[in-house]
């Protein structure tokens, strides 16, 4: 296994941390990680160890404001901007890769990037693979904290709303010991405009959510304390692909690539793909 890292320019003039794994020969496919809220690209080598041993190529990004790109902690300007940096990353893996299938594979607020990635950039991807996708707003965040939240978001922008609990990532005690303790994870609280623009975001890929009919998997814990569980059959309900898949996860956590049995999660995912990867 091969790895490298790098950065690119993103929105402005942010450097984005970028990264990626090689197998030994020609890959069958790559796979482009799209990492969730307040984590950053290297918390996914389960999935690399698992899937480049069997020939895939992984790419990963730091978002705006993540693990090592520049940027505001628990903040961005505008949604977008975790789009139009994704974007530009794909260009440049696309330039490396011109005839290999690209699969997304984005997990919580990754898989709401990607879903959103989806509805513009669809017909240049093979397939996408989303893990608890931040779709729906939590029950657990309460109506005044959202209409709070939008008026800071103007007024305050950078002030600092909800904080995430490291004890939802996993059932794995060191995963969550793992997750709080890495300083490349930020552990403070979620600022007002980055949550504005979630919420934002969520709205806007549920309307359109019927304009992606690209071949979708998703995968999802019964027991995910950190996004609602409902938002992955929602979000499989609204889109129009043909070929699409849901998998729950009796008891899991957030995490499914991170729980006690992410190897057969990520089986389930490699058997996915492997059906896919010469589908277009």
């Amino acid at each position: 296994m091969k790895h490298q890292e790098g950065y690119l320019k993103g929105v402005g003039v942010t450097d984005i941390y970028y990264q990626y794994w090689l197998p030994e020969n020609e890959p069958e496919a790559i796979l482009l990680v799209v990492h969730g809220l307040a984590e950053h690209s290297g918390r996914y080598m389960n999935v690399v160890n698992f899937l480049v041993p069997s020939g895939y190529a992984v790419y990963g990004i730091d978002h705006i404001g993540h693990g090592k790109s520049d940027g505001k902690k628990g903040y961005v300007q505008r949604f977008e901007d975790y789009t139009t940096t994704l974007k530009k990353y794909f260009d440049m893996v696309r330039e490396w890769h011109p005839e290999k299938p690209i699969f997304l594979i984005g997990h919580s607020m990754g898989g709401l990037i990607s879903a959103a990635y989806l509805l513009k950039y669809q017909d240049e991807l093979t397939g996408a693979v989303l893990s608890g996708p931040g779709i729906k707003v939590p029950d657990t965040i309460s109506q005044a904290t959202i209409f709070a939240g939008n008026i800071l978001s103007f007024i305050m922008p950078k002030a600092g709303l909800v904080q995430l609990d490291a004890e939802g990532v996993s059932r794995d005690p060191a995963v969550v010991d793992a997750y709080a303790s890495d300083p490349l994870v930020y552990t403070g609280k979620i600022t007002a405009r980055l949550g504005a623009e979630l919420l934002k975001a969520m709205k806007c890929v549920t309307e359109q959510a019927p304009k992606i009919r690209l071949p979708i998997m998703i995968v999802q814990g019964s027991d995910d304390k950190l996004v609602d569980p409902g938002g992955a059959q929602l979000l499989y309900d609204l889109v129009s692909s043909k070929d699409k898949t849901i998998k729950i996860y009796n008891g899991f956590y957030h995490e499914v690539f991170n729980e006690p049995e992410h190897e057969l999660v990520l089986n389930d995912v490699k058997i996915w793909i492997e059906a896919h990867q010469f589908v277009k």
